[in-house]
């Protein structure tokens, strides 16, 4: 393998490239027009423009991106996360043409992407399920029967879903109908399919991942696990391995399972395999990601492993270097994704051109970065501009590292998940380690995170009042 193309943009194409450039492959980045100063185009080896600014005009264009490969005489494709990553057709497409999709093959893909079909893949290896039924519903009063029989409240979800989208907690049968019928819609509109399902809601959970990795000599690892509680609209802005709940004995339990499911669906690569834990630490399976994670970084740093450097080697056909035994947790890493929202409107999306931009460093601090400063954030994209990575000792030092790191990173131009990021790793619940995915919920308001922000202001002031004084006193005593 001699070149790869990253077939995506931003912080993943770059992080991808850093792990191949070390590795002696050259890379190729593919960017649209909204991209052409981006910092992945000049990271790369080569770069070509695929399309306009829609990603359907260019980073959904997987006949596009493959005959560029082509072209350039590419060995393999990496697909980062989002886009084409968990698009069967398109890594099948790949492999039609001669190249390494660097991935799961595109049957896994197909059976992990239908949340209906994954629970019938994983039936047969004794895996704990959220009590519900495994079948795609549009009968209302068949959905009804079923809710009344494992007891409100339900959790209506869309069978081909994700990032929250064609999902309804029902509390009272009254609403079971029009629930229902809205996340329908929702899953038909977003995904193209209304296939929909009914299960348990478990109340107070928490969002815990293992981090698999297979390849194709018939080995299988878990690399610990992430503990992604901390989430707004469905989705993670705080992750941390390890987890601060797991015992060893439930961490080996949940590591045998997520290997027990990658095994189910034969799969290559690089996985992660989430579960729900409730509050009596019963874990269920939920669902597979059959691609890397945004928050891999946290697992990288406790485990010590390149994750994509695993992709890559497995990709080329070779065994694990690695086995299940000679991997120990060390320390503690937290993650922030850095979005270009604003935390005190509801988390909406903050457009804008990045005045000021400027990352923090140091030990223990990892960015993974795609911005600089001077650039525009382009409204076609998610709107992550990084990921802010801190490693400790303990989840106490991860913690406090996390804060000073917070307060190092400058932004102006545009509101960031910042000073939300300071509110959760200052907030007993998360300190504690007392906390499940309703955080946010539970604890958040915008209306906390002005009047804190209103108050270091105060305090800034008053420090620069003593300091202006005592400088005054200074320049008036006598020579």
């Amino acid at each position: 393998m001699k070149k790869i193309l990253i077939a995506n943009r931003g912080e993943i194409a770059i992080r991808v490239m850093t792990t191949a450039k070390k590795m002696g492959i050259k890379t190729v980045a593919v960017y649209s027009t909204a991209d052409r100063n981006a910092p992945h185009v000049r990271f790369a080896d080569e770069a070509v423009l695929i399309g306009e600014a829609p990603s359907n005009q260019s980073y959904l264009l997987g006949s596009k991106i493959i005959e560029v490969a082509k072209n350039l005489g590419v060995d393999a494709i990496h697909p980062g996360y989002g886009f084409l990553s968990e698009n069967a057709d398109f890594a099948e497409e790949v492999e039609q043409n001669g190249l390494i999709f660097i991935g799961p093959k595109s049957k896994a893909i197909k059976v992990m992407g239908s949340k209906l079909a994954a629970k019938d893949a994983v039936k047969a290896y004794d895996i704990p399920m959220v009590p519900g039924i495994d079948e795609a519903i549009t009968d209302v009063n068949k959905a009804k029967a079923i809710a009344t029989e494992i007891g409100f409240p339900i959790l209506i979800k869309a069978s081909a879903g994700g990032g929250g989208k064609g999902m309804r907690v029902v509390e009272k049968e009254q609403d079971l109908e029009s629930q229902m019928q809205r996340a329908i819609s929702e899953a038909t509109s977003a995904f193209g399919d209304g296939s929909v399902f009914i299960e348990k809601y478990v109340a107070s959970p928490r969002h815990i991942e293992i981090q698999v990795m297979a390849d194709s000599h018939g080995n299988a690892i878990h690399l610990f696990e992430r503990e992604c509680s901390v989430q707004r609209r469905h989705q993670k802005v705080v992750e941390e391995a390890p987890s601060a709940v797991l015992t060893p004995e439930l961490r080996s339990k949940m590591g045998e399972a997520a290997i027990k499911v990658a095994k189910a669906c034969d799969y290559l690569g690089a996985g992660t395999v989430e579960f729900l834990l409730d509050e009596n630490n019963n874990f269920y399976f939920l669902e597979m990601n059959t691609r890397l994670q945004v928050e891999h970084p946290v697992t990288e740093l406790i485990s010590g492993v390149d994750l994509v450097e695993l992709q890559i080697k497995v990709a080329r056909g070779e065994k694990l270097p690695i086995q299940q035994e000679d991997l120990k947790i060390n320390g503690h890493a937290l993650e922030l994704r850095v979005y270009a929202e604003d935390p005190l409107n509801d988390f909406l999306p903050s457009v804008g051109h990045l005045d000021v931009y400027k990352i923090p460093s140091g030990e223990g601090i990892r960015v993974d970065n795609g911005f600089e400063q001077g650039m525009d954030i382009p409204i076609y994209y998610d709107p992550m501009l990084a990921k802010l990575i801190t490693y400790g000792k303990t989840r106490e030092e991860a913690i406090q590292l996390m804060i000073k790191a917070i307060s190092e990173y400058h932004v102006e131009g545009v509101q960031t998940t910042l000073p939300f990021g300071k509110f959760v790793c200052e907030h007993e619940a998360f300190t504690s380690g007392n906390f499940d995915t309703h955080f946010v919920k539970k604890y958040y308001s915008a209306e906390k995170i002005q009047a804190a922000t209103e108050e270091e202001a105060k305090i800034a002031a008053l420090i620069a009042m003593k300091q202006y004084i005592k400088d005054q006193e200074i320049l008036r005593l006598p020579v």
